[in-house]
């Protein structure tokens, strides 16, 4: 690194501080301390992080991940429940359509306005649906406020950053029809 990049790298940092001081209770107030299910549901839900850690120790799971720190590659161990799990708690709201489940989709949003879906089918009938997890914690620690107390990491995705929902607060259940 040369003495140019360092400095760069430190005005960067000083000037990221001051614009999170000048934010104040906003950056805070992306922290989700709450997820909330609603939709095409029997049960509509509205979870804390207590709330998750009570569920059964079988629906609770970890997965291992890996992060840029300093550019060398760190493990980290994410631990929360089976978004199945969740989903199974509240239920698939029945209709009149037999296969409602086929054009179901979960909408997982965070408060900061970022969604990403899944599809009901690959949660309930691959492989890898059940590795989608509700984080709520990070190598044995509550998760940071850069996270959100409750987050949703996708398990078995080839690239899971895109599918990752920091400040998680809302699972949308939505059946689509024609």
């Amino acid at each position: 690194m040369t003495k140019h990049t360092g400095v760069w790298r430190s005005l960067v940092i000083a000037l990221l501080g001051l614009a999170l001081q000048g934010l104040g209770g906003e950056a805070i107030a992306q922290v989700s301390q709450q997820v909330r299910v609603e939709g095409a549901v029997k049960t509509p839900l509205l979870l804390s992080v207590e709330d998750l850690k009570a569920f059964p120790a079988e629906q609770i799971a970890t997965l291992t991940v890996h992060r840029k720190v300093d550019d060398k590659d760190v493990p980290s161990t994410l631990r929360g429940v089976r978004l199945t799990s969740v989903l199974e708690r509240a239920g698939l709201l029945a209709s009149d359509e037999r296969h409602d489940g086929k054009h179901t989709i979960v909408v997982a949003s965070g408060t900061d306005g970022y969604r990403v879906v899944f599809s009901w089918p690959e949660l309930f009938h691959t492989e890898h649906g059940g590795e989608a997890l509700v984080v709520f914690e990070r190598d044995g620690q509550a998760l940071a406020d850069r996270e959100g107390r409750i987050a949703l990491a996708p398990g078995g995705d080839l690239r899971s950053g895109p599918r990752s929902v920091h400040w998680l607060a809302r699972l949308d259940v939505r059946v689509l029809k024609d």
